[in-house]
């Protein structure tokens, strides 16, 4: 059985090839990383608000606090949104060319750290929170605890 040249070279080929996976159990390897860091941090800002007079309570003081809760509830939920955006499920109902029913459902969903309350103040029967979100520290968070990393270089050496 003769084989041409070609055929004989890329058989010697494989055939290295398989022989040095075979000794990759020699080597070992080290990996060094380094974190990845942006390059600008943007600083985040919302403000909440929430009546006075609608608030549950029976006197003024205990409106008053609740009022300051729920404005300083939907600044955050305003920085929800500015970070993970909204989910928006819409549905229509029609019937014979006209439309039945129409309806638009919102939801904010996610963890919010390191936010700071700037103010929260009256305005008229209005309650307002303002916050403001340093994503310098919010990355300084995010670092203590995922770490991310990038392959910085990778040495190999002989068991």
């Amino acid at each position: 059985m003769q084989y041409s040249a070609k055929v004989l070279t890329i058989l010697m080929i494989n055939g290295a090839l398989l022989a040095g996976t075979g000794c990759s159990s020699l080597i070992d390897k080290h990996v060094e990383y380094e974190t990845i860091q942006p390059d600008t941090y943007p600083v985040l800002r919302a403000v909440g608000y929430a009546p006075l007079s609608a608030q549950p309570g029976e006197t003024q003081g205990q409106k008053q606090l609740l009022a300051i809760k729920v404005s300083k509830l939907e600044a955050y939920r305003e920085l929800a949104e500015q970070l993970y955006g909204q989910n928006l499920t819409s549905s229509m109902t029609v019937k014979g060319a006209i439309a039945q029913n129409d309806g638009l459902k919102a939801q904010v969903k996610g963890l919010v750290r390191g936010a700071k309350v700037i103010k929260t103040y009256a305005v008229g029967d209005t309650y307002a929170t303002e916050l403001e979100l340093d994503m310098k520290q919010v990355y300084d968070l995010y670092i203590a605890q995922a770490k991310p990393k990038k392959i910085k270089k990778i040495h190999y050496s002989l068991k």
